[in-house]
């Protein structure tokens, strides 16, 4: 049976296949994944329906089709080819089929952002292993896969390699001055100097002069653009040319909301042993994300223009308060949502956004973590981060960005005292809201930092 791109949602109209973890020829069983994919917005695994064997793969890793467009094929009662039968197709394919790699393997040569043709698989089949990858990005000796017309295979370092195929060097007419006749970078370099200055080199009586020999600089590292990394570029592109941004800056004592972050962490380590701690951190259980997460809901009942949408119809005022937080991964930016904010205690909104946030750090985020926000919070204090002008989530109105916690020289009562200050900084639509209303929202969201008791009342 051809196994498709599957349909997530209402608007997902494309899929890309990030990495396949079985090749043709490998038995799998009822739910075991057979590649990983990538949407707008989440990266899953897709399982195979039925137990077989993997026969076919139609769409090569990296690849983006239509949803509904047929990425393998799968049959039941069907025998594994094994590992030769595995390297065949892979050498039908004339070098571009699927690559057999172990998952550490592949997952190495990600964190280097190396192509996995770049290394010798020494496993079963030509199955590249986790110290073929490392084998690979060691400097040193590595040997050419064939002889050229009967001579002996030329050794060449990784880098001298590179160098030579950004200048279009022919590597078998360079001699190689290290161990055995290895080809070095220097080695290329003089090839690429010796090309360069050719024509240039002229004298009296047959005597020859030289340019000044200047140092190769190695090639330029290329990163693919991710389907998630081109979406994020889409997306803050239409924000910031068809939205017109103002962004309101403060700064707002935090004296109050470090004192009260400390004493809610103490009552709930009394009270719930180990709820002090995140397993496998030193972190504090409530965090100033939640904190800040709550104060702003407040605010937003308070001023509900603040959390609207601009439709053709009219400016709708959303009912629920549902807030996105920035999640930085691996993968890029991501917004993960936590429904009715407003509604939930402190401990409920650490819950949550401890559960949306270890899904998208692990990569396992689902469709519907990123559905139906209404105001999104951004947090760069951790990167010690002040001030900063954030880029609106559409099509929602307004975003807060939220800068470091840090202690300064402030003026109280004619003296001059030091406090930890918190910079504020809010975007919104003046589409939406006018800045008068948005600066109150603002001013709100300083007050309930200063007076985080507040939260208390109502």
């Amino acid at each position: 049976m051809q196994i498709i791109m599957p349909k997530l949602g209402l608007t997902m109209t494309h899929g890309t296949v990030t990495e396949w973890l079985k090749a043709p020829g490998d038995a799998v069983e009822a739910e075991e994944g057979l590649c990983t994919y990538e949407t707008e917005k989440v990266s899953l695994e897709l399982p195979s329906p039925e137990a077989g064997v993997l026969t076919e793969i139609l769409v090569a890793a990296g690849e983006t089709v239509a949803v509904g467009m047929p990425l393998c094929v799968v049959k039941s009662g069907v025998r594994s080819q094994g590992a030769g039968g595995r390297e065949q197709d892979a050498q039908r394919a004339g070098g571009r089929g699927p690559i057999l790699a172990t998952p550490k393997a592949r997952a190495l040569a990600r964190q280097a952002g190396m192509d996995l043709r770049q290394a010798r698989g020494s496993g079963p089949g030509g199955r590249i292993q986790a110290a073929d990858v490392v084998a690979a990005l060691t400097p040193g000796p590595v040997l050419e896969e064939k002889a050229f017309q009967g001579r002996s295979a030329v050794k060449v370092t990784p880098l001298a390699r590179r160098i030579a195929a950004a200048h279009g060097l022919d590597l078998r007419t360079i001699p190689g001055s290290g161990p055995d006749g290895t080809i070095t970078r220097e080695d290329v370099e003089a090839g690429v100097r010796g090309q360069e200055s050719g024509g240039r080199r002229q004298g009296a009586g047959g005597g020859a002069t030289q340019d000044a020999i200047r140092s190769v600089p190695p090639p330029d590292t290329v990163i693919p653009i991710s389907n998630l990394r081109r979406v994020i570029g889409e997306r803050m592109s239409q924000s910031a040319s068809s939205t017109p941004h103002v962004t309101l800056m403060t700064e707002a004592e935090a004296t109050n909301l470090v004192s009260a972050r400390a004493q809610l962490n103490e009552e709930l380590a009394r009270h719930v042993p180990g709820a002090l701690e995140v397993p496998g951190t030193s972190r504090p259980k409530i965090s100033y994300n939640t904190l800040f997460a709550a104060l702003v809901a407040r605010a937003l009942r308070e001023y509900p223009r603040l959390n609207s949408r601009l439709d053709a119809d009219g400016i709708h005022e959303i009912a629920a308060i549902n807030i996105a937080l920035a999640v930085d991964t691996e993968r890029g930016l991501v917004t993960p949502v936590l429904a009715e904010v407003d509604h939930l205690t402190l401990p409920a909104i650490q819950r949550g956004y401890d559960e949306l946030i270890g899904r998208a750090l692990a990569g396992k985020s689902l469709p519907e973590d990123f559905e139906g926000g209404t105001f999104t919070i951004t947090n760069l204090g951790s990167l010690d981060v002040d001030g900063f002008t954030p880029i609106i989530n559409p099509p929602q109105a307004a975003i807060l960005g939220v800068g470091r916690i840090v202690e300064k020289p402030v003026a109280r009562e004619g003296a001059v005292v030091v406090r930890p200050m918190a910079a504020l900084s809010l975007s919104f639509d003046h589409r939406i809201v006018d800045g008068a209303p948005a600066g109150r929202f603002l001013q709100r969201i300083k007050q309930l930092v200063e007076r985080p008791m507040a939260l208390l009342v109502g």
